[in-house]
């Protein structure tokens, strides 16, 4: 496949990867035509490939898009490939690039111009009437666009702004054969039954409410009972390796964020009451983290060695101000609860803490199912953009090295992620991507040389000196919320039986069984099983359906026989017909599913 670049020249593209940016860079452009085309009144901004497909983000004043009018800018786009027009590159200087702009009522285009560096070659590609700014390369003819589909109408701030217009953006796929595109379509289809978003709500896991808001879903009891069951375990498997537990406001005066730095680097996240400008009046904020909470147990008395290290952990409710545009279901939200936790120690005890860290992490994720999916990121700072970090070059390098020999040391392998780390440290990302291939943040472990300091935190060490710890940010299971929402897409909602919020339905026959199975609900209760009875005059072919939509684990089937030899006739959700038991036989089966955290 040949492409065109900026400067005229024409090459074979020479990996798949290039051609499928360069297939869906042209596809945008002949998108943009055909918008052109139907809608003369656009204004166009950005028009990127993605890793995923293509977008442009155009003004399109009064007019309102929606997925309806997806196929009729599909149909136009089919004419310009049909047409075969040829796609030509050209280049002008910044006062023509400008005026072609103006002439063109290119607003967003002309804007950016202003924005590239006085050096910068500003090229321009045409094909039939429409020409576009843009760096190129692209393919050579309209008609040399094999197989696109366009996806979804979605809005965009200007440059990412909040501040600027909201404008429309429209996405698509794009591939170099329709057996390709078949089969992308065919994986989203797959992907779309086991999106939380979806799922999630079909399932009653949770809702979200117009008059409460944006980013602040409401859990219903079946996500609330997954939630409590990971809470309570992860508290438990905490205290078993010496953390302290705490319970800190949920709010604080700015004068603490001051002190932690949050007020200077993480302002705009933050929910905030009262006038942040006015120095006079009292200014209350929603806390973003635990962090600065948790020192002041530290703080509460003098420390030596001896209280080292200090592991203190929280299930913490956090509130962060996220953009309107980045949130998703219970993925990326504005009120979610955290395994945090913060462990002050030593610089000798550095590396073994971090280790235990990871080695909990990765117990918990391992046994949740969701660590054979997690890749590693060192986060690190960014020399070239020093405002958003604490601290000095030296200190940086310093925390960055010994993070390094950290991970080298355990055999971790990570990919190196630039401007990625908190303001006062770099970390360890586990990352995550959801069904549709968009990656979040599952869990972090972060060294911090910088708070300690900030907050007077000393320690008397074995010389008598006062001397400043160190400080590992931590989570365990990280955002529960998020987490969930994992586990129902890798699961697809059924979620493995030692945290299904309905382990077992009994399902009776007819009405001669009710009492038998009440007894044995009753019974599986007792010990903690989370047991319901349908019965309802349904069909047991209706009751079945229901259990399995549902996603329930274990039905126990009762009829007269079973009341009569006192058995369970049990059914996996997996269609395993485990056949009639004893009540004892089948509480072994349960038992050993559960205490051992089975995936099935």
């Amino acid at each position: 496949m040949k492409a065109i670049y900026n400067d005229g020249h024409v090459a074979e593209l020479e990996n798949k990867a290039e051609e499928l940016q360069v297939i869906r860079h042209t596809a945008a452009h002949i998108m943009a035509q055909a918008i052109k085309r139907l809608y003369p009144h656009a204004d166009f901004a950005y028009g990127p490939a993605t890793e995923k497909g293509f977008y442009y983000d155009v003004d399109l004043g009064d007019t309102k898009l929606t997925d309806e009018d997806l196929p009729a800018i599909e149909a136009e786009m089919k004419k310009i490939i049909k047409e075969n027009l040829p796609i030509k590159p050209f280049v002008l200087s910044r006062e023509e690039a400008v005026k072609l702009m103006q002439e063109n009522k290119e607003v967003y285009k002309e804007e950016h111009i202003g924005d590239l560096s006085e050096d910068a070659v500003i090229s321009f590609y045409k094909q039939g009437e429409y020409v576009d700014m843009c760096v190129g390369p692209h393919l050579t003819y309209t008609k040399a666009l094999k197989a696109f589909k366009l996806t979804k109408i979605s809005g965009a701030y200007w440059k990412n702004d909040k501040n600027n217009k909201m404008l429309t953006r429209i996405n698509g796929i794009a591939f170099a054969t329709q057996a390709e595109l078949d089969e992308y379509v065919k994986m989203v289809e797959e992907a779309e039954k086991r999106d939380h978003n979806k799922l999630g709500r079909e399932l009653g896991f949770f809702t979200t409410v117009e008059c409460i808001g944006q980013g602040l879903p409401i859990i219903m009891p079946k996500g609330s009972r997954v939630i409590q069951l990971l809470q309570r375990w992860v508290e438990d498997v905490e205290q078993q390796h010496g953390y302290l537990l705490t319970k800190t406001p949920l709010m604080a005066k700015r004068d603490l964020y001051k002190i932690s730095g949050h007020w200077d680097h993480y302002r705009d996240g933050m929910f905030i009451m009262g006038d942040p400008d006015d120095e006079e009046a009292e200014c209350l904020a929603l806390r973003p983290m635990t962090c600065p909470f948790q020192y002041q147990v530290f703080l509460n008395e003098g420390r030596s060695y001896r209280d080292l290290p200090m592991r203190l952990g929280e299930t913490s409710t956090l509130f962060r101000n996220e953009d309107s545009g980045e949130m998703h279901g219970l993925i990326r939200v504005r009120q979610f609860t955290i395994s945090e936790g913060h462990l002050v120690l030593t610089p000798e005890q550095l590396e073994a803490e971090f280790e235990d860290c990871l080695s909990l992490c990765k117990y918990f994720l391992g046994t949740v199912g969701l660590l054979e999916d997690c890749t590693f990121r060192f986060s690190q700072w960014d020399p070239a953009n020093t405002a958003k970090y604490e601290g000095t070059p030296e200190q940086w390098e310093a925390a960055q090295a010994t993070m390094k020999k950290i991970l080298d040391d355990l055999d971790v392998e990570y990919e190196i992620g630039i401007d990625e780390a908190a303001f006062y440290g770099p970390k360890l990302d586990i990352q995550y991507k959801n069904v549709f291939g968009k990656e979040d943040t599952i869990v972090t472990i972060q060294i911090d040389m910088l708070l300690a300091e900030k907050f007077g935190m000393y320690y008397t060490d074995t010389d008598g000196q006062k001397k400043l710890p160190y400080i590992i940010h931590r989570t365990s299971l990280g955002c529960y919320e998020r987490t969930l929402a994992f586990l129902i897409e890798k699961y697809a909602g059924a979620l493995p039986t030692w945290m299904a919020p309905e382990q077992v339905r009994i399902l009776t026959i007819t009405d001669r069984a009710l009492d038998f199975a009440n007894e044995v609900e009753d019974r599986l209760k007792k010990q903690g099983y989370r047991v319901t009875v349908d019965s309802t005059q349904n069909t047991l072919k209706y009751k079945i359906r229901n259990a399995q939509m549902e996603k329930i684990p274990y039905m126990i089937i009762l009829g007269d026989k079973d009341v009569e030899n006192r058995t369970v006739s049990v059914r996996h959700r997996s269609g395993e017909d485990l056949g009639a038991l004893s009540v004892e036989a089948f509480e072994a089966t349960l038992a050993d599913v559960v205490n051992n955290k089975l995936k099935k």
